[in-house]
């Protein structure tokens, strides 16, 4: 299906013929006013086809005009680049990275300062660890003791079950 702009242009070149040429004279609002435009469009188009020629240009001509345009294109002097204005130049990058970096090192300074914190209630001591390869090699046993509560805690991970002759003191 042709666009209104496609059938208006076959319209002014005299393409329209038949039914398609009178479904689309029906379809506009002012027939007088299209016929004008119609007439002016053809008017227009031998006037420039009578006045405006094109000039073929010989081999030699053809090339000094290439030759012209390329010295022109080189001699002329090109605009310098407009730089856009940027916050974070690297000027500006150095003094914000050393200003942090001054900052870092105060901060660390004030915090390394204070003395080292007590050691805390829940500290404990892993007193040894025995595997037992011959129960089961992925098995590990650990003894941890609390001195605050004097607690000794056995922790066993990996064993399925205890064995029989296993002891805890």
């Amino acid at each position: 299906m042709k666009t209104f702009e496609e059938k208006w242009t076959a319209w002014l070149d005299g393409k329209l013929s038949g039914d398609e040429l009178s479904k689309f004279e029906d379809s506009l609002p002012d027939k007088a006013a299209a016929e004008a435009d119609k007439r002016d469009a053809k008017k227009l188009g031998a006037l420039l086809k009578e006045h405006i020629g094109v000039h073929a240009l010989s081999n030699q001509e053809f090339f000094n005009q290439q030759i012209r345009e390329a010295i022109e294109r080189e001699s002329a002097t090109p605009d310098p680049p407009v730089e856009s204005p940027t916050w974070w130049s690297i000027r500006r990058l150095a003094w914000v990275g050393s200003t942090a970096l001054a900052v870092f090192c105060v901060c660390t300074f004030f915090v390394m300062r204070q003395q080292t914190p007590p050691p805390s209630d829940y500290l404990t001591e892993i007193l040894n660890t025995q595997v037992d390869p011959t129960a089961n090699p992925y098995v590990t046993t650990s003894i941890v003791q609390a001195k605050k509560d004097k607690v000794t805690v056995l922790w066993v991970e990996g064993l399925k079950s205890l064995p029989a002759d296993y002891a805890s003191k």
